[in-house]
Formats: structure tokens, sequence, C-alpha cells
């Protein structure tokens, strides 16, 4: 079987240059597609499954990270196991280090013919270790431990803005107001917190707030015993949560304390809320 890959890369010139050495080090690679951005890639990915791909950490619109985590809740298993991953950065130290410690592989800019080859080693054997007859249950279980790893791993070691311990406030402006004022919000009254376009929306059991920080960079200023990732774009108040529901897809939501809306489980997460 050919084995395939997709390149997301928002630098032409380096995604050529990739391609070039990529079908040096590895002729019977198929590259499906090249695109620029993240959610092409993700969009490129679900319709081709491909068994590989090369994501650019700093993409346009969703970065490499946020590719990982919208595939693994997205990705038809029963279609296709879930693809070999291998970041491509240029000089993102910290997600080097946590791409270390994992089983999934990372690229420097510019790419260097050595490394490469060692990379296409690599996963040259990971392909040809995967076994026809695991269920494909155990494929995904295990494939999303390592990915819940990573993501963990590099969310770790993000820059962060805050200093001296997790937030005990947070100053924000109350939705649909003018924003000319802000409220310093008590982190003991937020339910959940979630990614909306350009802002984050801090939501209390009876008031919706907006903050201009992103999410990533949020997650290391909170309390990891307190406020679990529950989907790429949601955190929640784990005393927050009432109860856990299961729909007829398979699919996770949460009931908080307070709330009406029901919050969506990713598949990277649905293991916090397996004994319940």
């Amino acid at each position: 079987m050919t084995p395939t890959a997709l390149i997301a890369e928002d630098e032409p010139l380096l995604a050529q240059a990739l391609r070039a050495e990529l079908a040096a080090a590895w002729p019977e690679l198929q590259i499906v597609a090249t695109v620029g951005d993240g959610r092409s890639a993700v969009r490129e990915a679900l319709e081709r499954l491909p068994q590989v791909l090369f994501l650019d950490i700093r993409m346009p619109a969703l970065d490499g990270l946020g590719v990982a985590a919208e595939l693994a809740d997205a990705w038809p298993v029963d279609e296709a196991p879930m693809p070999q991953l291998v970041f491509v950065t240029a000089y993102d130290e910290y997600a080097a280090r946590a791409f270390d410690a994992q089983a999934i592989d990372y690229v420097l800019k510019p790419v260097q013919p050595d490394r490469l080859r060692r990379t296409v080693g690599r996963l040259r054997q990971a392909l040809e270790s995967r076994s026809p007859s695991l269920p494909a249950d155990d494929v995904l279980a295990s494939t999303l431990v390592q990915w819940r790893q990573m993501l963990a791993a590099a969310a770790q070691g993000t820059p962060s803005a805050g200093a001296g311990g997790p937030l005990k406030l947070i100053a924000a402006s109350e939705a649909g107001s003018s924003g000319n004022s802000v409220r310093m919000v008590p982190i003991d009254e937020v339910q959940y917190f979630e990614a909306a376009d350009k802002y984050v929306r801090v939501l209390t059991a009876t008031h919706e707030y907006l903050i201009r920080t992103p999410l990533k960079q949020l997650l290391p200023q909170l309390d990891p015993n307190v406020f679990w990732q529950v989907h790429r774009a949601v955190v929640v108040r784990s005393e927050a949560i009432e109860s856990v529901h299961r729909d007829d897809a398979g699919k996770q939501h949460l009931n908080l304390r307070g709330r009406t809306e029901k919050i969506p489980v990713s598949r990277l997460y649905a293991h916090l809320f397996r004994a319940m």
C-alpha cells in the first residue's frame, strides 16, 4: 500500500523544499495535498485521510496544535487509522522539547536532509508496525493518549502572561457592553471558558464576560486541578460539572450547575469521564 501524506505549511518555499526533501528520502511517499493554513489542513485531511501529517506549528487561522486537536475529535476511525504526526517548527523550542518526550516527531526549519531521513525512518517503522488485527478502539485509544500528552506538554511550555501562581481574578468586559468598563471577576465564580473568534467567553452562573487573552495563553495560568480542558475550545471548572451524558452517536456532553447549555467533550478528553 502506497504511504500518503499531507503537508500544511504557510510558507510556499518551505513547503516546496519539504516536498523535495521527502521525494529524495522517501520516494514512494505520495503527497496527497499541500495547504497553507490550519483550516484547510483539517478539511483536506478529513477528505483524503492521509497516513502522515506534516504540520507547521505556526499557521494562519489555526496552528498545528489546533489542527491536531480538531482531527482527534473528527477523524473517522472506522475508515482509516489516525495519522502519524510530524510537526514543522522554526523556533518553538518548548514544543520541540515536548515532542521529544513523545512518540511524535518534529522537523526544524530549514529542513535538514539527515534529520528528515531519521524522521522518515521512524515513520516507516510506525506504519509497518501497525497491527491490522488490533481493534479500532484500541488503536484510537493509544493514539489519543499520545496526542493528549503531546498537547498537554506543549501547553505547559507556553510562555505565561501571569506569575505567582494560578489566577485569582479575571479582568473582563461584560458581554454586550461598550467595553469601556472592566469587571474584576473572581476566578471562583467562573463556570467555564470558551474560545469564540477573537475573544474568550468567561461564563459564571449568571453572567457572561469577554477577554482577549487566547485560551492557550490562559490555560497555564489556571489551576489544572480546578479547571479541566474538555474540548479544544472549552475549559470547565470541575466542581461545576453536574452530570455527563452520552448521545446516540457516542459523544459526551456536560451539564453545569447554573447553566442550561450542554458543553461538548472531545475524544481527547473523554477519558476524564469514563468512570462517570
